[in-house]
């Protein structure tokens, strides 16, 4: 029986969001999963609850990547 998204890892759920999200320019049916959508939401509720600016795309994107500052080139 699958277990409640929030009862994963939250490295886990962040990875496969991230995997997920990668895919979204290539597979356009992502674009409308229930699935991850709720992962977006479960993921940014987390991220609010430790202080994250969700609206601003650094802040969600550093703490998507545990910390790490992606760099736009």
């Amino acid at each position: 029986m699958m277990r409640p998204l929030g009862q994963y890892p939250l490295d886990e759920l962040k990875l496969i969001y991230r995997l997920l999200h990668d895919q979204l320019d290539k597979n356009e049916a992502l674009v409308d999963s229930e699935l991850l959508q709720e992962l977006q939401q479960l993921l940014q509720a987390r991220a609010r609850a430790e202080g994250v600016d969700v609206t601003l795309h650094a802040q969600w994107a550093t703490w998507l990547n545990d910390g790490v500052k992606l760099h736009v080139v």
